[in-house]
């Protein structure tokens, strides 16, 4: 028997967000991956971050993609860790260039990837809390 809200992450919403959350994943690994084998003394604190927010997509990844409540808690710390990431080095980001001379996932609230990265963990967030209530209901 399966925990209450296993089988939701699996279909709809859930599934889209996994997916999303893996792409990005993807992407921001091997962008930072090339970056800092190549071109690391440019901006080491920006590939750092994006190497960094690559981390963080993979575990909201597989947090989001496994049932139980070790891997929600996973998905509940990425998703945060996530918000507070984008909202601290967008800020930055736009309050001292000169400190980002390249972007990163994060930069301008994630301007170069059309504002996802600061709308997926909004998103993340609030189905996590959505699924936690509706296994509070099921209980």
């Amino acid at each position: 028997m399966s925990a209450p809200g296993a089988a939701r992450r699996t279909t709809g919403l859930g599934r889209v967000l996994v997916a999303l959350y893996a792409v990005f994943a993807i992407a921001a690994v091997s962008r930072a991956s090339v970056q800092i084998a190549t071109d690391f003394h440019e901006a080491p604190l920006a590939y750092v971050l994006s190497a960094f927010a690559g981390v963080v997509y993979v575990l909201a990844t597989v947090g989001l993609g496994r049932s139980g409540p070790r891997w929600r808690r996973v998905a509940w710390i990425a998703c945060s860790v996530e918000l507070l990431g984008v909202l601290t080095v967008g800020s930055l980001s736009l309050a001292d260039a000169e400190a980002f001379p390249r972007a990163t996932v994060w930069s301008g609230y994630g301007a170069g990837y059309g504002f996802i990265p600061l709308v997926l963990p909004v998103l993340g967030l609030v189905y996590l809390r959505r699924e936690s209530r509706a296994a509070h209901r099921a209980v």
